[in-house]
């Protein structure tokens, strides 16, 4: 399987994941974090990959500051530039412009557990994905 496709197809679990996160919660959800949550699994997921010696503690931390960083962004753009009131942390003691706060970066480093898990089952199926790959070029190449 190539990259790209791997990469779709992570970006598109993070996607939908997130989305029925939010339904399940909130009851409702906005296109808009669907995006993010598919930018952050994605970028949480090639982290995992590339960094496999850090420890979860360590893992928790770098994929919460990239869920919060990316909700920040998205924040911004959609709440206050776009003004869709998609969501309002101004009440959580410690908001930055009532986009990010801390008591929900402490639950995404909690999130960021199973996704840990998710990813080593994810990079297991893209590397048994290679290998059918290989094979199968094998068996082109020398079965004429």
């Amino acid at each position: 399987m190539s990259n790209y496709l791997c990469d779709f197809a992570s970006f598109n679990f993070g996607y939908a994941a997130y989305s029925a996160i939010e339904l399940s919660f909130r009851k409702y959800t906005h296109y808009s974090m669907g995006f993010a949550g598919g930018i952050c699994f994605l970028s949480i997921h090639k982290i995992y990959k590339k960094y496999k010696g850090l420890s979860l503690f360590k893992k928790c931390v770098i994929g919460s500051m990239i869920i919060t960083l990316t909700e920040f962004v998205f924040g911004i753009i959609f709440n206050k530039i776009l003004k869709k009131d998609i969501w309002d942390y101004s009440q959580m003691p410690f908001n930055i412009m009532g986009q990010v706060c801390p008591l929900f970066s402490v639950l995404w480093a909690f999130l960021c557990i199973p996704i840990n898990f998710i990813s080593k089952k994810i990079e297991r199926l893209e590397n048994k994905a290679r290998q059918w790959k290989f094979t199968a070029a094998l068996r082109y190449t020398y079965n004429d």
